[in-house]
């Protein structure tokens, strides 16, 4: 994520060389490619902290500072 970013609320996702966007809201693919691996994890990633993503996205949209969020296990 990155301060007063454009709309929708969305993340970036980097593996590798590769680079894509993914709304928060529902994982819909945005902009860039991941591998499909890569994209099934950061989807999976998702489900489990989509609350914590859409809190940074509204703390940013504050100029707050963002919350760690943990990776897979």
């Amino acid at each position: 994520m990155y301060y007063n970013d454009h709309a929708p609320p969305h993340f970036h996702a980097r593996y590798a060389e590769y680079k894509a966007e993914y709304a928060i809201a529902d994982g819909a693919f945005l902009a860039g490619y991941l591998p499909r691996r890569a994209e099934t994890l950061i989807l999976d990633w998702l489900a489990i902290h989509r609350d914590e993503l859409q809190a940074n996205w509204d703390a940013m949209r504050d100029d707050q500072a963002p919350q760690r969020i943990a990776p897979l296990p």
